[in-house]
């Protein structure tokens, strides 16, 4: 299974960029997918998605998983960023009957693809 992040870049606070996850190897929609983040000197931590599609307190409102099971692809809209949105973001899939927010629940993980939000 591979998973392909891409979409970061830089962006000022106030704008928005969508990340995308290509998935191949696998029957796509049996994934649990979601979103951690991981900023400089900080743990990776859960943003968006899971089995229930649940969202980091931090990022509610202001960002929504999607995916489009034929195009085997998740999307992460990001909008009304801030500047402590910056890290590098990472997509993760899960074949776990119920996926949550937990890093170990899932099993593949994505290269990552840096966000940039400058004030």
């Amino acid at each position: 299974v591979q998973l392909q992040a891409s979409g970061g870049g830089l962006v000022q606070a106030g704008g928005s960029l969508r990340l995308s996850c290509a998935v191949s190897g696998r029957t796509f929609s049996r994934f649990g997918m979601a979103w951690f983040r991981q900023a400089p000197g900080k743990e990776r931590e859960f943003v968006a998605g899971g089995s229930m599609i649940d969202y980091a307190d931090s990022v509610k409102g202001r960002f929504t998983i999607s995916r489009d099971n034929a195009k085997n692809t998740v999307y992460l809209q990001m909008n009304s960023l801030k500047p402590e949105d910056t890290a590098v973001y990472y997509c993760a899939a899960s074949l776990t009957v119920v996926a949550g927010t937990r890093h170990d629940d899932y099993d593949y993980w994505g290269q990552g693809t840096l966000v940039t939000v400058s004030s």
